[in-house]
């Protein structure tokens, strides 16, 4: 690891102000990520801003009839909050689906929207990646390529949306709170706030330099049956192959978004409005445009059986 200075921020303008002055800097809370990269010096911050006494920290109600997620609320608080089991269940089981118990007691919900790809080759500084350094290639393309994105890739990047939160968040409509530089707020749909690659892999979000999440707000509880399956090489601490987040009524309405496809969360809403006529109608509006390597072109089928599973269940 290289060597890096490091001091706390006293307020959320103050940290966003710090990182903005300084280009090498980085935010770190739970660091469960970020800590991991700068091991490897695929992240080589030579300044850390803690932003961990700058409160934040809890789950409140909003005046809407939903809750606000103070962006260092831990992944164990929220998912063991009485109203996010209740009203948002679907929340709670996708998070509890992710790492292990000992990583959710450290990391923070807006770490967690922020962690970077787990594609081998980003975590491989011997090979070419476009997401790490920008114009070297991606090997991933023409490489092993059985954990990777099979839609919203493009040539110069195919790798997948670690996050198990973000595809609950994205069913639930949650949007996402900040706080930039000059201590200017602003709110980002989660629909918009994960960037597809195009040709700036690197540029993974819509925060600007030194931009803070500050919280995470999700509107009133939608109801229904709230179902979230992950399938995985391996029970348990193991990212997602596929992984279906959906919230069902019992006219057959609902929405969907699906994970370990795409570099973000992947919704469409004409796949939510096919969710009456069932699973492969659902799979087809997903995966339409899909551009799978011979490796990972049984995720197509899988996003399916997965879907016609998830369905069976909230039918009973």
């Amino acid at each position: 690891m290289k060597a890096f200075t490091y001091e706390r921020a006293a307020s959320p303008a103050e940290a966003a102000r710090i990182v903005a002055q300084r280009r090498d800097a980085k935010f770190i809370a739970g660091g469960t990520n970020l800590i991991d990269l700068m091991k490897l010096e695929i992240e080589t911050p030579t300044h850390l801003v803690d932003i961990r006494g700058i409160g934040l920290d809890r789950v409140e109600d909003t005046a809407e009839g939903g809750l606000r997620i103070g962006t260092l609320v831990t992944n164990t608080q929220l998912a063991c909050d009485l109203r996010v089991r209740r009203d948002y269940g679907l929340l709670a089981r996708a998070i509890v689906a992710g790492a292990s118990g000992q990583l959710r007691n450290k990391a923070t919900t807006g770490g967690n929207l922020l962690q970077r790809t787990r594609c081998p080759y980003f975590y491989d500084i011997n090979q070419a990646c476009n997401k790490r350094q920008p114009g070297s290639g991606c090997a991933g393309i023409g490489g092993i390529s059985r954990q990777l994105a099979v839609i919203g890739g493009s040539s110069d990047c195919i790798a997948t949306n670690p996050s198990d939160m973000a595809v609950a968040l994205r069913v639930l409509d949650a949007s996402v709170g900040t706080v930039r530089a000059d201590g200017r707020t602003r709110v980002i749909p989660i629909a918009d706030f994960h960037r597809l690659p195009g040709t700036t892999p690197d540029v993974e979000t819509l925060l600007e330099p030194g931009e803070l999440v500050t919280a995470v707000t999700l509107p009133p509880p939608v109801g229904g049956r709230h179902i979230y399956q992950k399938v995985r090489d391996r029970a348990s601490y193991a990212f997602a192959l596929v992984s279906v987040a959906a919230v069902i009524h019992d006219d057959g309405r609902g929405r969907v978004a699906v994970g370990g496809v795409a570099p973000k969360p992947w919704r469409v809403s004409a796949a939510d409005a096919a969710m009456p006529r069932g699973a492969k109608a659902v799979a087809h509006e997903l995966m339409k445009g899909a551009q799978p390597t011979d490796e990972n072109a049984f995720k197509l089928s899988l996003v399916e059986r997965t879907l016609a599973y998830v369905m069976a269940q909230a039918r009973g």
